[in-house]
């Protein structure tokens, strides 16, 4: 199995190598009606320790004053370093997934943003730290816990810390990590780009955290948080850390979204399955059959593939999905 710190020792295979990164890093933002807390965030690229960065942004159709503050940005810093086009408008998903497949961003890391986050000053570098002596031949993915804080910024606690190991039969059964601290190197982005962005899944996080898992790509987990991530009313339900985001998520269990979800990862997984390891196509086999299957053959093909969740709540839950016929 992986370890969140060491890369295994096989590389994955289907990838061309490349030379090691140099180190200029692409900050990918998606915005949409984000006025409200968007300047914060932007303030916090201008406070990065690291300067080699360029800003590539996607906006959904904003409504509210974000077009005028991303313009203002841009004629600070230069249309060369700030770069701003539209989104496609079918949601946060596809915005993402278009502009990380966008052949015109390049650079040597990827960093995943959202419009209402504060990042730490040494967010970037830090992250590059981690990344650089990664192999540069294999997908590697550096993501990490958040620090909460509420709308007026105050600190309320810390993302849950996940201890077990990263690993594909986790990602079938949940994301790691948020969007808002991964940051990739090039054969983690070409990987996304060879899927395409007109790939359907539940969310763009959980896409990355299946896709470098399902070919043996390295995961760089970290427990150190270098992001204010910030709850407000849109976004409690991504914290994973509220009782109501909770409620939400069980609630949304019942009703068979998770099963939704699960169909929508399996559909995209299958476009990539001739690149698994295979140790994970036979993870994914036994998965995506048990999951058709009748109570009994359904719970023991389930078990029998492997898949967890972080903690025992959630496997609890897991099973509960799986008896249920809600996986």
């Amino acid at each position: 199995m992986m370890s969140a710190d060491i890369p295994p020792s096989s590389a994955a295979s289907g990838f061309d190598a490349r030379p090691k990164p140099g180190g200029a890093v692409a900050i990918l933002l998606c915005t949409f009606n984000g006025a409200r807390f968007l300047p914060l965030q932007l303030k916090s690229y201008e406070a990065q320790d690291f300067a080699d960065w360029r800003l590539y942004v996607s906006d959904d159709g904003s409504q509210d004053a974000t077009p005028r503050l991303l313009a203002e940005f841009q004629n600070k810093h230069g249309a060369a370093r700030v770069q701003i086009r539209q989104g496609p408008r079918r949601g946060f998903v596809a915005n993402f997934l278009s502009l990380i497949c966008d052949p015109a961003v390049a650079a040597d890391y990827y960093a995943l943003s959202d419009q209402d986050d504060v990042w730490d000053a040494h967010k970037l570098s830090h992250a590059r730290e981690r990344l650089a002596p990664a192999p540069g031949d294999r997908p590697v993915l550096y993501c990490s816990r958040t620090r909460l804080v509420d709308e007026q910024g105050v600190e309320i606690g810390l993302s849950t810390y996940y201890r077990k190991t990263p690993h594909f039969r986790n990602a079938l059964a949940q994301s790691l990590a948020g969007g808002n601290t991964m940051v990739m190197n090039e054969q983690m982005r070409r990987l996304l780009m060879r899927v395409g962005s007109d790939v359907k899944v539940a969310s763009h996080d959980w896409w990355v955290y299946l896709l470098i898992t399902a070919v043996g790509g390295t995961i760089l987990y970290d427990s150190v948080p270098t992001i204010s991530y910030r709850m407000h009313g849109r976004n409690v339900i991504g914290s994973n850390e509220s009782a109501l985001a909770k409620m939400l998520r069980a609630r949304m269990l019942w009703q068979g979204r998770y099963k939704t979800w699960a169909e929508m990862n399996v559909a995209a997984l299958e476009r990539v399955e001739n690149l698994m390891t295979e140790e994970n196509r036979k993870t994914f086999d036994l998965f995506r059959r048990a999951r058709k299957e009748s109570l009994v053959p359904r719970v023991c093909g389930l078990m029998q593939s492997g898949i967890y969740r972080q903690s025992l709540l959630g496997n609890l839950g897991l099973l509960a999905a799986a008896v249920t016929g809600r996986i």
